[in-house]
């Protein structure tokens, strides 16, 4: 369905700054129009808002919260019960796992935690209905969402996602734009039915005969772009800086996000807070899940729009529009002068590299066939109820080789810990595939600048070896890793880990 771009304008999320510490979150089904000429959009969200409220914390403000599961019984999308043993399970299950968050194991979202309606029926890993978090970390943009085991692409793609900001001193001290000129964009893809519904596909075309249906897929694209829930909105806008927090929320679509003027962003923050210093971008990459900080300088565009632009898997023709994300218009009087800056330097990150390396793991991400013959993607081509693998010690260093065989990129995501990225190292794949041998075909490469800070999500290139350094800290407990394109992570791109406390 045709949807004229630019005509809506873009929400803004009400932001929950809690002055107590406690808070309950209500998933809820409810209608909200995604477009001005649709009908409104069966979604699921959490306190009847699509994406959910913004939570605003200080650094070290602990924050209890409840999460409630208020949904129907049944799902709104096409679950697969082939999967992960699901089939007794109530169809319509969620836990909500704040990614980036530093907390203990059963606070973190854990997938087998997971409970239905009013927690009626919970998972094995079930322990409490409120979850804690201590907020001891770094200012940052992080952001919550549904993990539940085998159905948080559903969930998610449903509406189940929101922001969640940690603020700090540090960023206070920066003369940076804030207050109305600092704007949460919150990006999906998603593809709409005449009727205004939302469509996920029941599974591949032209199935073979004893696929079930539904049938779970290896990816899925939407062919709009929202952003706020709004399909290609506006923002109107002062000819001063803005900075704007930006999530990749997509199950499966990376973007690559340029102005359409070829003017610069500055980027000034990452997924665990702000950079060493700014990153001057005329493109910046975003895969599923990874979030950037970013000023843009709108004082030469006076009276003029600016479209915020993605050149990656899209060629913007008729058929396919997803070239455009939203547009910039310039068009608001100055309030007044604009004396905030784009600071060159902006924080101090301690490298990982002088602490004592406990241990290295390579660990390869591997694509395999199930008894249907569906694409099965691994992570070192191990199971979810493998035996747990990988098992730091707490406070240790370890160094992560992840090794990619398949033949397209993962963002790999770890949870609990901030990591850095020490290079790439390209490998001849061909000859793996051969062989199993690793024979590299370049030197190692460093991080693009903007992947110098602090990571908890990253890209894993195919034929590349990727390799991460992290310390396992601050609690010990079973954690997960996996790949954060939500298709592959349901089934079966996700792995526990284990931090055994030290003797």
């Amino acid at each position: 369905m045709k949807l004229k771009k630019f005509i809506d304008e873009l929400p803004i999320m009400q932001t929950i700054k809690k002055q107590g510490s406690y808070l309950e979150m209500r998933m809820e089904e409810f209608r909200q129009k995604l477009h001005r000429d649709l009908k409104p959009t069966r979604l699921w969200g959490y306190n009847n808002q699509f994406p959910g409220p913004t939570i605003e914390v200080n650094e070290g403000e602990e924050l209890h919260i409840k999460w409630e599961n208020h949904l129907p019984d049944n799902h709104l999308l096409p679950v697969d019960k082939s999967i992960h043993h699901i089939a007794n399970h109530p169809e319509v299950r969620t836990v909500t796992h704040v990614h980036g968050s530093v907390t203990k194991p059963e606070n973190d979202g854990y997938p087998e935690a997971w409970f239905s309606r009013n927690f009626k029926e919970v998972g094995p890993e079930f322990l409490h209905q409120v979850y804690s978090y201590p907020n001891k970390q770094r200012a940052a943009t992080l952001w919550y969402h549904d993990h539940a085991m085998g159905i948080t692409r559903l969930n998610v793609y449903a509406g189940l996602a929101g922001m969640y900001i940690i603020r700090g001193k540090q960023e206070k001290r920066l003369n940076i734009p804030k207050d109305e000129y600092e704007i949460p964009l919150i990006l999906m893809d998603k593809t709409i039915n005449n009727d205004g519904s939302l469509f996920y596909p029941v599974g591949p075309e032209n199935p073979p005969a004893n696929l079930p249906i539904p049938s779970i897929l290896p990816a899925f694209t939407g062919d709009k772009i929202l952003v706020n829930g709004k399909i290609w909105p506006y923002l109107n806008v002062e000819p001063r800086k803005y900075r704007f927090r930006i999530l990749n929320a997509s199950n499966t679509r990376t973007y690559t996000l340029s102005l359409e003027s070829g003017d610069p962003m500055y980027q000034i923050g990452s997924d665990g807070g702000l950079l060493s210093k700014t990153v001057v971008a005329r493109s910046i990459t975003m895969e599923p899940a990874e979030r950037i900080d970013v000023i843009i300088d709108f004082r030469k565009y006076q009276g003029k729009s600016l479209i915020l632009r993605n050149d990656l898997g899209s060629i913007n023709t008729p058929e396919d529009e997803t070239g455009d994300i939203m547009q910039f218009n310039v068009r608001l009087p100055l309030k007044g002068k604009d004396s905030t800056i784009i600071p060159k330097h902006l924080s101090s990150i301690p490298s990982l590299k002088d602490k004592p390396i406990s241990a290295i793991r390579n660990l390869k991400l591997v694509g395999a066939s199930d008894d249907f013959g569906r694409p099965l993607l691994l992570l070192d081509n191990k199971y979810w109820n493998d035996p747990i693998s990988e098992t730091p010690k707490l406070g240790s260093t370890e160094i992560w080789s992840i090794i990619n065989v398949t033949g397209f990129t993962h963002p790999i995501h770890l949870h609990l810990v901030q990591f850095q990225v020490l290079d790439r190292t390209p490998f001849n794949l061909e000859k793996f595939n051969q062989d199993g041998s690793i024979v590299y075909t370049g030197s190692a490469v460093k991080p693009k600048p903007n992947e110098r800070g602090w990571k908890d999500t990253i890209a894993a290139p195919s034929a590349q070896i990727t390799r991460l350094i992290a310390t396992f800290s601050p609690y010990a407990g079973k954690f997960v890793w996996h790949c954060h394109i939500l298709e592959h992570e349901d089934y079966d791109m996700m792995r526990p880990f284990l931090i055994q406390k030290r003797d």
